[in-house]
């Protein structure tokens, strides 16, 4: 039999640091070479050599591609899908050693030179010698690595079963890997005649709180929308404030009211989503000027589990009318307070409505070249795109100001949940009973993943059409920004996420337990494949 090259732990444990030497933060050019690279590695493999065109790389956007690499049983219909990501986040949190994020091993020895820099739990994991520290370990290259060793395994020993593995850029952004991966499993799935059975990603465990030390399966995965805001108020010299109303002055309405509000919370299977936060308020003028500031704009997180983009907008637009209310009448006041007339009343208004009254007003044509004069800005990401082409038909529209005009801006992540499937409910048992069984492991079982990823674009459900708010909303579709739905509908298979556990991901001090990664969960994972093979295999008719 092939020597397997990934099947031990060591050898295993060497495959990470590799791929995580591969440096690929976001928007990089190692982002970009970096599946050329994990291609060249799963090319040593005897079954990529007997069927080159079962891996290939595939475009995604702005120079970078995604991979996938299909073992295929003969007689094999069953189909797992395996996910993961390869870029990560920066670096610059490792200061002096930054050069070292990249390096595991030198990296959690070098560590113990500054072991007084660290938070006791880190600390105390630095020293237990059970941990590997670096960018990446934990998110997620690790999952990718456990993904390439079974697919090894699987087409050395010839499982019964299909492995697809996929790895894609771009997750920690805007997911536009996986959003343009969509469409390739649904023609890899029609050109190989496969029944797609599970989609199962490999994120990380993380803890749910301090000190937590449970292990955990995750049945489903949170969702982000990111409700926005463009504040349009009235010019005016400081020296005369009340002949305006500036921008920040409106925008404190909303965002105090927006800021850990209670009714964007789910409960769902004893499981809450975390309270909304703004996650940026800015002035949108690029220069200091005495004119009073009359433009502002600001996006709003907030996490979802059973809602969709309507029922959200639906429930922002009512604090938004809230704000604009409260706004009117506080400002109202002063003017009395200063025998001032007011300039005028505060409005709501939908950036759908707002481009309708643009286009009745100016002709689509106009609209158009609107659009394609801020996407022509290469220096400006999708959110600022958004923002500026909604403050740019404002100023062409004036005579609705002063006005809060609510909008969506990227990325948006549908929430996804298998807990009630079937196949999934008895995957989760059995991993949970060969863990105690295997390594006297307690795994627990979280509904909702709450790291975010990239399975939020499969298996996409919504009892109505609730996306089509967020479509009509978001002033970038169709141009730098778009969600396969119709194509997520098609991909209908249960969601899992299985990966190793780690601790604090995006932190200087991110890193993977060694036991989890490299002897629990790729045993885990292979008993439970190896099962779903066997429940689903039927030998061919002789």
């Amino acid at each position: 039999m092939e020597q397997l090259r990934w099947g031990t732990p060591d050898r295993l444990r060497g495959l990470l640091c590799e791929l995580v030497s591969w440096r690929s933060m976001t928007l990089t050019e190692g982002e970009r070479e970096f599946p050329g690279k994990v291609q060249g590695k799963l090319q040593e493999l005897e079954y990529f050599q007997e069927y080159p065109n079962n891996l290939g790389l595939h475009d995604a956007d702005l120079g970078r591609r995604f991979l996938t690499a299909l073992y295929r049983h003969q007689d094999a219909k069953e189909t797992i899908v395996l996910i993961s990501h390869f870029d990560t986040v920066n670096t610059e949190e490792y200061g002096d050693l930054e050069l070292y994020a990249y390096q595991p091993e030198e990296l959690t020895k070098l560590l113990l030179n500054k072991i007084d820099e660290l938070d006791d739990d880190a600390k105390q994991d630095l020293l237990s010698g059970e941990y590997l520290f670096g960018r990446g370990t934990m998110d997620m290259k690790m999952g990718l690595a456990m993904h390439m060793g079974l697919v090894e395994k699987a087409s050395v020993e010839n499982w019964p079963i299909n492995l697809l593995l996929l790895t894609v850029p771009d997750e920690e952004a805007n997911s536009s890997g996986m959003r343009v991966a969509v469409s390739k499993l649904l023609e890899l799935k029609e050109e190989h005649n496969l029944s797609y059975k599970l989609f199962l990603n490999g994120e990380p465990v993380f803890t749910q709180e301090p000190g937590d030390r449970s292990y955990y399966v995750y049945s489903g995965s949170i969702g982000k929308i990111m409700p926005s805001a463009l504040f349009y108020g009235k010019e005016t010299h400081v020296g005369e404030p009340l002949s305006g109303i500036t921008a920040p002055y409106i925008a404190s309405f909303l965002t105090q009211r927006m800021e850990w509000n209670i009714s964007f919370q789910e409960k769902v299977m004893g499981e809450t989503t975390p309270l909304p936060v703004t996650l940026q308020q800015k002035d949108l003028r690029q220069e200091y000027s005495v004119q009073t500031p009359f433009r502002s704009a600001a996006l709003y997180n907030v996490f979802l589990m059973k809602r969709n983009a309507e029922e959200i907008m639906e429930i922002f637009e009512r604090v938004a009318m809230d704000a604009a209310r409260a706004c009117n009448e506080a400002y109202k006041e002063v003017c009395s307070k200063q025998s001032m007339e007011p300039i005028g009343k505060v409005s709501v208004l939908r950036y759908d409505d707002l481009q309708t009254l643009a286009t009745r007003k100016f002709g689509t044509e106009f609209v158009e070249e609107i659009k394609a004069e801020v996407q022509v800005n290469s220096n400006w990401d999708d959110r600022e795109k958004s923002l500026r082409i909604a403050d740019s038909l404002m100023i062409a529209c004036q005579e609705l100001a002063p006005a809060i005009v609510i909008m969506y801006a990227p990325p948006y992540y549908p929430a996804v949940n298998s807990s009630d499937d079937a196949l999934v409910k008895k995957c989760v048992e059995y991993v949970k009973e060969k863990g105690l069984e295997k390594f006297n492991l307690p795994i627990k079982q979280v509904h909702y993943f709450n790291g975010i990823s990239d399975l939020s674009y499969v298996n996409y459900h919504d009892a109505g059409e609730g996306w089509t708010s967020f479509k009509a909303n978001i002033p970038v579709w169709g141009s730098s920004y778009t969600i396969p739905f119709d194509a997520m509908r098609e991909l209908r298979a249960p969601v899992l996420n299985v990966g190793p556990f780690g601790k604090d991901a995006h932190k200087r001090t991110e890193r993977l337990h060694i036991k989890s990664a490299f002897e629990e969960v790729p045993a885990l994972l292979e008993e439970m494949i190896k099962m779903m093979a066997k429940n689903t295999w039927q030998a061919p008719a002789q």
